[in-house]
């Protein structure tokens, strides 16, 4: 019995896939940041910036990069 509660647990990533992993949640984190604001204060005046290209184009691009990013980290070989 003893020799079970000696086991010593394991991560189930390497070192290597959490810092990929990091890079991925930075990534998605930035894309979110980017998609905020743009709103008005005045509910009677429309606001044109929540059209520009940052919350269009930057912002879900970076999302879907930092998702990649976290796949490629979950399937990486821990070992290598």
């Amino acid at each position: 019995m003893q020799k079970e509660n000696n086991k010593q647990q394991q991560f189930l990533f390497g070192k290597r896939n959490y810092i990929i992993m990091l890079i991925g949640i930075v990534f998605i984190t930035l894309g979110f940041v980017f998609m905020s604001g743009g709103g008005s204060d005045n509910p009677e005046v429309f606001n044109n910036e929540i059209y520009n290209w940052q919350r269009i184009r930057l912002a879900p691009t970076l999302v879907i990069i930092g998702l990649a990013i976290e796949i490629y980290a979950i399937l990486a070989d821990p070992k290598k």
